[in-house]
């Protein structure tokens, strides 16, 4: 089957800087050649649904294959000799009696030290004293500070300031915006040394169905993650307001809520396939009910000015 198209940025030492046009980006080696498969026979049903997602195969390849290696070396370590039953013995011990990190967990692991907290400041109305005005989140996607997240997040503030993954606290300009889809460009003052953008994938080859997972800040708490499916595609969204509709958006039910605003809707191979932009809710409640919408990656993508895919 087709690769599908993906955004990755290389990873290379990082300054503080300000103002800085994203880097261009490049796209990813191509995948090595796939280690000899275990006989099927030998690892049972369990290791084959495993086998069926690739991303998530080469991640639980490397730990079996650790695993495996203890066992073996306790084995040696007893005077038995290493022999071919041996070690089908011990691939069977290990997926019997080891628990893998779910899809779900490792699909938040990749992007984790991609996601920040944005919060939005300015001054109150009766005190002047500075106060927050809201709090979402926002996804790393060029590595010199370039975030992506929602214009409603940031709009109107007088001070921004993100929050990156390892605690640093930054501040941020607005160096672009995409009204019509909900979308404000960051560029961060100051930036960790090892951060990494998060990779970026075309929707092409979405279909409802599939998992996905939201990460973020809902109502503040977090970085937290829930899991779903996307829903459908090609929705219309009209906000509350009245004011905006929105067309072409990632429908999923993965659990977003206030504060997942302009987080990253991820594929369990950990890309970025949509920006969480909003959710449906009949009644006055701002809480979910089962419905979310994102923003397509390639839009969001297109709003700080990187390449279509």
């Amino acid at each position: 089957m087709k690769r599908p198209p993906l955004y990755s940025a290389r990873p290379r030492a990082v300054a503080a800087v300000q103002n800085d046009p994203p880097a261009a980006v490049t796209a990813p080696s191509t995948d090595p050649t796939p280690p000899q498969a275990v006989p099927s026979a030998a690892v049972g049903p369990r290791w084959r649904r495993w086998a069926a997602q690739p991303g998530v195969m080469w991640a639980a390849m490397a730990v079996l294959a650790l695993l495996l290696c203890a066992n073996l070396l306790r084995t040696g370590q007893s005077g038995r000799p290493i022999t071919q039953k041996v070690i089908d013995a011990a691939v069977l011990k290990t997926l019997e009696t080891q628990t893998l990190p779910s899809a779900a967990t490792r699909a938040q692991e990749a992007v984790a030290g991609s996601v920040v907290r944005v919060m939005s400041y300015g001054k109150h109305p009766k005190t002047g004293e500075e106060v927050e005005l809201g709090v979402g989140t926002g996804v790393v996607i060029v590595d010199k500070g370039v975030i992506l997240t929602n214009l409603h997040v940031v709009n109107g503030a007088q001070k921004i300031k993100v929050a990156f993954a390892d605690g640093l606290e930054s501040g941020a300009s607005i160096t672009g915006a995409q009204p019509e889809n909900d979308l404000a460009v960051l560029q961060a003052h100051e930036i960790p040394d090892d951060l990494h953008a998060a990779t970026m994938r075309s929707t092409g080859d979405l279909r409802a169905g599939d998992q996905v997972v939201v990460v973020g800040f809902p109502f503040g708490i977090g970085p937290s993650v829930s899991a779903g499916v996307v829903s459908g595609l090609g929705r219309s969204f009209r906000s509350p307001e009245g004011k905006q509709t929105m067309t072409n958006l990632i429908q999923f039910d993965a659990a977003a809520n206030p504060g997942n605003s302009g987080g990253p809707l991820v594929t369990m191979d950990g890309e970025v396939v949509g920006i969480v932009t909003a959710i449906l809710n009949p009644t006055s409640a701002r809480t979910f009910v089962g419905i979310g919408f994102a923003v397509p990656i390639e839009n969001a993508a297109s709003a700080a000015g990187l390449p279509p895919f």
